[in-house]
């Protein structure tokens, strides 16, 4: 009887022993299905956060965030290196801590992490003891994991997470970081060439107008806040003849004339650059090609009535003709010509195909073209 009760209590327990390990690989899947999930939305995100039109600097800021409320870490902090020193792209710690989290490529402790190219864990056994590279703060962290950044094997700065709990990352599941760094890398990898595009932007010396690369980093901002825009090109096709039969200064006088005319003439809203030599864009943001129509035809009559002279401080300036005789440049009046073709951008497109065509039509088109085309 005894022994019937203890083989039953046994089956028992072996039964609950196979019920309970079923049920923890159960659970243990979940886990990992919601862990991917989470990965997912993560990635989800950075690539929204990628296709914004806010600058490199806010979006690496996003991307800090986002892993701070995914994966509930308590301090999280991004430095790059830009070329001269080390720089916090992105922190949750108060700025007076700043200096020390951007010299820890000088701390002992990481430089073997950096060399090697593999994460470091540090932490504390005690809330009296402080992590070794904090030199002025006690209570803030007590662990810490250091993450080397790598682009294509070139160290290019870290991510350091970091909890107010000793040994909390004892059991972290390093895999899942190491996708995050990934993730961070890739983002950082493909915003560098706007990053580029941001430090490259100049102011053009004769009109004190934007260059070219304007319109793919803050340009791009205004136009992008509207879901479609016409973006108009025009080239004062009479430029190089106005250059050879008078003179450059001319050429140049006209140039600043016609880019101060426009400015004045358009709104605030709208987005104007010299793009390349004689050829200029205004992107009329958040306005169809029907309803710009009119306007740059107003604009074209009245740059095509103007009268260019240079200044009366060159009233002396004289230059040999192609039949040499001598003329005086001041009392010479041209007229500027100009081509203008216009086309639609829908937001969530290629800006730099569109400017493209423009230019392409712009620069093949008839010498003797002084028309408006929608293309």
């Amino acid at each position: 009887m005894i022994i019937g009760v203890a083989v039953v209590l046994v089956i028992i327990i072996i039964i609950l022993i196979i019920y309970n390990i079923k049920i923890s690989k159960k659970i243990q899947k979940y886990k990992n299905m919601n862990q991917k999930i989470t990965n997912l939305q993560v990635v989800q995100d950075f690539i929204s956060t990628i296709g914004e039109t806010s600058s490199v600097d806010e979006k690496i800021k996003k991307i800090n965030n986002i892993l701070i409320e995914k994966y509930e870490i308590k301090y999280s902090t991004i430095v790059v290196f830009n070329g001269a020193e080390y720089e916090i792209k992105a922190s949750n710690v108060e700025e007076r801590h700043w200096d020390s989290l951007k010299a820890l490529q000088d701390v002992d402790m990481f430089k073997d992490s950096i060399q090697t190219a593999t994460p470091k864990y540090v932490t504390v056994n005690s809330e009296n003891e402080r992590l070794p590279y904090q030199k002025m703060e006690f209570g803030r962290a007590k662990s810490a994991i250091f993450f080397p950044l790598y682009i294509d094997n070139v160290y290019i700065g870290y991510w350091i997470i970091e909890s107010g709990t000793p040994h909390d990352f004892d059991n972290v599941d390093t895999a899942v970081l190491e996708i995050i760094k990934e993730n961070i890398v890739s983002v950082l990898k493909t915003v560098v060439h706007q990053k580029t595009l941001e430090s490259i932007v100049r102011t053009d010396l004769f009109t004190g107008l934007y260059s070219e690369e304007y319109l793919y980093g803050e340009g791009k901002k205004i136009i992008d806040q509207y879901t479609i825009s016409t973006i108009c090109m025009f080239k004062i096709v009479n430029i190089e003849e106005i250059n050879k039969n008078y003179c450059r200064e001319l050429g140049n006088q006209v140039i600043k004339e016609i880019s101060a005319y426009v400015q004045n003439s358009i709104s605030e809203d709208y987005v104007f650059v010299r793009y390349m030599g004689p050829k200029f864009v205004i992107a009329f943001s958040g306005v169809d090609t029907e309803g710009v129509a009119a306007f740059i035809n107003d604009i074209k009559d009245n740059i095509e009535q103007m009268r260019i002279s240079l200044p009366e401080a060159n009233e002396n300036y004289t230059t040999e003709t192609n039949s040499n005789k001598n003329i005086n440049m001041a009392q010479q009046e041209v007229t500027p010509i100009i081509n203008v073709v216009l086309s639609s951008y829908y937001k969530g497109t290629g800006l730099e195909e569109v400017l493209k065509k423009l230019e392409e039509y712009l620069d093949n088109a008839d010498k003797n073209e002084s028309d408006i085309t929608n293309i």
